[in-house]
This record gives structure tokens, sequence and C-alpha cells, in this order.
């Protein structure tokens, strides 16, 4: 399994000069490309309403020195937006703006690879902090509670040992799966790197959200991360069916 680049570094220059938001609300882009023209010296703004068509545009060679992502997408389930894009541009930063406000989902988020985070609607003067701190190499979590998470703070049954014990009733093939939602795959491509259907995808993560004792995708990823236990898929995926 492939692991999540840490933080990417800030340009060479010292400034960002081009930008891709990932928001699938028209209005809201234009009026954050407006935002970062005025605060952040940035001048080249592409707006991508999906994850797929971003990754559409960075496949096709766009250049650009910032990502801003949001995590509600009509295509794909929370951090598995963030962990896509860390894969296929590990050396581009990419900030979170967004609506989410679970501080689990944030921590873990950062973790992922986030260089910071910006809550929607913030003021002009939010955002020019976060981009002050991405040149000079720095995370921006603004009023991020600082104590570390809690043991059990993914839910009932959140500890390690019990992620373990649950990943280890996984299939091989539902261990597989895990792995590459874990990397930010979604449904289409993990069908097409497995050789089989994209219904087949979709029921094999119900029975992983099943046995993992979660409600959603993003749930069992935290519970897999946060647990460090995402290398012990590769163990039962070598394993019996």
């Amino acid at each position: 399994m492939t692991t999540v680049p840490g933080p990417a570094t800030p340009p060479r220059d010292g400034g960002f000069h081009a930008a891709l938001i990932v928001e699938d609300h028209p209005l809201f882009g234009d009026a954050l490309a407006m935002t970062l023209q005025s605060v952040s010296g940035i001048r080249h703004v592409t707006h991508a309403e999906s994850l797929a068509q971003a990754g559409q545009f960075l496949d096709e060679g766009l250049a650009v020195d910032v990502i801003l992502l949001d995590l509600n997408l009509p295509d794909v389930d929370g951090l598995e937006g963030l962990l896509h894009l860390r894969r296929i541009a590990p050396r581009i930063p990419v900030l979170l703006v967004t609506s989410v406000n679970d501080t689990r989902i944030i921590r873990a988020a950062l973790a992922g690879g986030a260089a910071g985070f910006v809550p929607k609607h913030s003021r002009r003067e939010v955002f020019r902090a976060a981009f002050e701190a991405l040149v000079n190499g720095e995370i921006f979590a603004p009023n991020l509670p600082q104590d570390d998470l809690a043991e059990g703070a993914l839910g009932p049954g959140g500890s390690a040992e019990t992620v373990i014990r649950r990943i280890s009733q996984l299939t091989r093939q539902q261990a597989r799966i895990l792995a590459l939602i874990c990397e930010g795959r979604m449904n289409k491509q993990i069908a097409h790197d497995l050789s089989i259907a994209e219904t087949t995808v979709k029921a094999h993560v119900t029975a992983i959200m099943r046995k993992m004792g979660v409600s959603s995708r993003t749930q069992a990823v935290l519970m897999a991360q946060h647990s460090k236990v995402t290398e012990r898929l590769n163990d039962v995926a070598g394993g019996a069916q």
C-alpha cells in the first residue's frame, strides 16, 4: 500500500502564483477565487467542481502552487478527496476550506498531509494568515484544540486492538479494497485496479463498514489510520479469502 506523503513544501520563490479550487458550489468558488487574488498575490485560479475534474486538470499538466479543497464533494466521501490529491500531486500543498467542523476529521486530514484548515466563510484576514503560514512552510489550523486524540475518540470500539480484530475479519479482497480507500481511491478506480465491477466494489464496501462497525467510508479510514493499523491490511490481503 502506498504511504500518504507528508505535507508539501512551499514554492522556492516564497510565494504562490496559481491555485486550483476544488469546490462544487460555483458561486462560493468564484468568491473564494476573488478572495485569493486579493490576499495572497495569486493571479491564476482554476475551478474544479468535482474531484474527478480536479484530477483530470492535474493529469493534463495543469501547473498550480496550491490546492484549496472542500471535503464535501459530490463524487467523493470526506477524506478520500484529500488522500487522492496527496497521492497524485504530493508536492502541492492542500488547504482545506470546508464547513466540516468535526475536530477528529480535521486532525485526521492534517495527519493525512493537509497543509492547513480554514473554515468556510472566514474573513479575508484568516485567509491572508493561512497563506502567510503556508508560504513559511507552516501548518495552519486556527482554533483547533492542541490535545491529542483520546483513546476511543473514534467512537465505541475505536482502540487499535479492536480495529485490528475487526480488520482481521475482512476477506482478502475486502482488505485490498479498504487499503485502496485509505489511499484515496474512488469506487471506479478500485474496480479498474482489481478488474471487478463497480457494483461489486460497492457491495464489498458495505460489508467492510458492517464488519468495521462504522456507518461511512470516512469512519473506516479514520479508524484504520488513527489506530495506525493500515499496514495490517497488507497482511490480511495476503491471507485466505
